[in-house]
């Protein structure tokens, strides 16, 4: 079974950062935990001076899953209402790649 993680990239000014951590926690990464085929979600951070940097990753077990979660375009970015309240600019796509994780591969 093939692992897709979705990875969504999103800037705020540094000043605001936690907060809206504390806002993504509440609905991206709730609503991503909430959807059928959704097996885990991590939110990077990174401060560079006045600007913060948040990706969000999330795996799932298929691109359909994904579907329920950003609808039939899969490929957009999805946003919440008040993330114009935070965010510089609304990247419109996200990516999505096929992992592995070596740390649960049987090696021969």
């Amino acid at each position: 079974m093939a692992i897709i993680t979705r990875i969504w990239h999103g800037r705020t000014r540094s000043e605001s950062a936690d907060e809206y951590l504390s806002y993504v926690l509440a609905t991206g990464a709730k609503d991503y935990r909430q959807t059928k085929g959704n097996l885990d979600v991590q939110i990077l951070k990174r401060d560079e001076g006045e600007i913060t940097h948040f990706w969000t990753l999330s795996k799932w077990d298929s691109i359909e899953s994904i579907k329920l979660f950003a609808g039939e375009d899969h490929e957009r970015a999805r946003y919440y209402p008040a993330d114009g309240d935070f965010l510089l600019e609304f990247e419109p796509n996200v990516i999505h790649c096929e992992t592995f994780e070596p740390n649960k591969i049987e090696y021969q």
